[in-house]
This record gives structure tokens, C-alpha cells and sequence, in this order.
């Protein structure tokens, strides 16, 4: 709340209290018997305090004249959205522990930081293993696409990794979309082994759809702790493996559709990588601002009306004495 002018004339009102005062002072005053009849009534105790009403009114009146209003700005944002599609692999070797406390965790908390640093965009969500499957489809809701984030687990798809179909049910996701740009970021930690759509193939029916693809590939090369096989009760026992991973199949992928291959050893390279990307995809943003102000001037005014009019029908109706 804020004053469109200063409140000066309050400074007036001790003065004018001031002269009255002295006036009254001055005055020649006679006693008269009605007077001290009523001297202690609670009629006259009441109508002696009845200029306090006159004062309040006076100085709502010149808070009125400095017109109290309230100010704030409206936003409208026109912003040329972005559809983006994340196709993270769930296959079991996702649970290596060459990060901390492996592959898919970090994999997991890492995606669910970029799409919230995405305010204005369209994300969905693809799931692969031997084959995929759409966990969240398009949507601006960001608290949806991260719970379905943090929903992902091993285990739910038959072990595998196929890498042409993650990147094909993505691109599925987005053949029917009116953005002008359309993206997937594809993670993975391994060599395409199962699937009945080739990675190049599915990268081609990308690139002819207009998507861009970053293909990312997720931990290191060489002996690892990783799932050596599935127990009964749906866990896994953990052996040192040497894990092989194909570089060069996700640079092409991400060449022949205009992307970008990255490479992650560390959580760290993941928390860039995903820097990089939402700096290379950003949304065009038109903020325009709309001032508002709205008075409240007329409430004091009808409040020093309304204090007015009860010192009067005080005076002169309720409390006034019988002559």
C-alpha cells in the first residue's frame, strides 16, 4: 500500500487544534443552572467527547486527498515452448555401482533437476530395457514427470538393452507435436543388444520427423560391481564385471539428427551435461509487463462521512438535552 501524495497537511491539524484551543480559552463563559443539573449525566460525559469524532474525520479526509492505493505489476509471458522427451534405460546394469549408489539413482535426481529447470516446456518420459515404454506422456505438469521420474526401477521389463527402441517410442511421442522444436535426451549405459528397430534406423526416422537427439552415455568402462544375476525374490547379486560401452554408436545416433553425444563418468559430468543442454535448447521467452493501481481513497471518504453523520444525529437526536 502507497500514497500517491505526501500527508503535509496532517502537520496542520495540531495548529488548527492549537487556535481552537486559545479561542476557547478566551471565551467568556457564564454558568448556567441547566448546566450544572447535567453535569453528571452520561449524556453530557458523552457529548463532551463528541469533537473527537469531528478530528478523526479531518484526518481520514486528508489521508483521502493523499490518495492511499495499492500498485503491482502484471506479467504475461508469451514463451515458444520446447517438447522434450527423456528416454532413460532401466536395463539391470542401470544399478552399477561405479557411481554412488549407482547408475540409475543419480541418473534419476540429475533428470529430475533439468526438467524443473524447465518451466515453460513440455516434457514426457520413455522407459527402455530389452524394449520400451511410455511412463509419462507430453505435459507441462513438472510435479508429474518428476514423480514418474522417481517411480522408474529395474526389473519392470525383461533384461536387456535396446537402445532403437528407446529412441523410437520417444520419437513416437513427438511425430504429432506442433513444436517447432523437438528433442530427446536418451540415456544409456551400454551396447544395443535386443530390440527389432536398429539404433541408426530409429535415429533416421528421428532426424526425417525433425527431432533432435543428445544421446548420453552413462559410467565407466572396465570392471565394475555390477548385477551378475537375479535372485527369486526380484534382487540382484552383485559381482566385478567389465562393462563395455559403445561410443560410437550414440555419436552417430546424435549426428545424423543434428545433436550431441556426451559422456558421463561421474555425477558430476551428468550435472554439466544436463547444464550444457538446457544452455543449447532454450525456450524463447516474451515477458510483457502491464502496470495496475487501484485507489482506496473513497473508503476514507465514506469512512469521515459516516463518523460525521453519527457526531450530528449524536448531537443533536440521541443526545441531546431537553432545553
Amino acid at each position: 500500500m502507497t500514497l500517491a501524495a505526501p500527508l503535509w497537511l496532517l502537520l496542520l491539524l495540531p495548529l488548527v487544534w492549537l487556535i481552537r484551543r486559545n479561542r476557547q480559552v478566551n471565551a467568556l463563559r457564564l454558568p448556567k443552572a441547566e448546566a450544572a443539573l447535567e453535569h453528571t449525566g452520561w449524556r453530557t460525559r458523552i457529548r463532551s467527547r463528541l469533537h473527537w469524532l469531528r478530528w478523526a474525520a479531518l484526518v481520514l479526509l486528508v489521508l483521502a486527498m493523499a490518495r492511499p492505493q495499492r500498485k503491482w505489476n502484471e506479467e504475461k509471458i508469451k514463451a515458444d515452448a520446447l517438447d522434450i522427451v527423456l528416454s532413460m534405460d532401466i536395463s539391470p546394469s542401470m544399478l552399477s555401482r561405479d557411481f554412488e549408489p549407482d547408475r540409475l539413482t543419480v541418473s534419476k535426481l540429475m533428470a529430475a533437476d533439468f526438467v524443473e529447470n524447465r518451466p515453460h516446456d513440455r516434457v514426457g518420459l520413455v522407459a527402455f530395457s530389452a524394449e520400451a515404454f511410455t511412463q509419462c506422456p507430453l505435459t507441462t505438469d513438472k510435479r508429474v514427470v518428476k514423480s514418474f521420474i522417481n517411480e522408474l526401477t529395474v526389473g519392470r521389463l525383461e533384461d536387456g538393452t535396446a537402445i532403437g527402441m528407446g529412441l523410437a517410442t520417444a520419437v513416437n511421442r513427438l511425430k504429432d507435436s506442433p513444436s517447432k522444436t523437438k528433442i530427446v535426451v536418451l540415456i544409456t549405459d551400454g551396447e544395443n543388444n535386443a530390440g527389432y528397430i536398429a539404433p541408426l534406423q530409429a535415429a533416421e526416422i528421428a532426424k526425417t520427423l525433425g527431432v533432435r537427439v543428445y544421446t548420453v552415455g552413462i559410467g565407466t568402462e572396465g570392471v565394475v560391481m555390477s548385477p551378475a544375476q537375479r535372485n527369486p525374490d526380484g534382487s540382484y547379486s552383485f559381482a566385478p564385471r567389465y562393462m563395455r560401452f559403445d561410443t560410437q554408436l550414440l555419436e552417430e545416433m546424435a549426428a545424423v539428427t543434428g545433436g550431441k553425444f556426451y559422456r558421463a563418468r561421474s555425477e558430476r559430468d551428468l550435472q554439466l551435461i544436463y547444464g550444457e543442454i538446457d544452455r543449447l535448447e532454450k525456450t524463447k521467452i516474451e515477458v510483457s509487463t502491464i502496470k495496475r493501481t487501484t485507489d482506496y481513497f473513497y473508503w476514507c471518504i465514506g469512512a469521515a462521512v459516516c463518523l460525521l453523520l453519527i457526531e450530528i444525529l449524536s448531537a443533536w437526536v440521541f443526545l441531546r438535552s431537553a432545553s
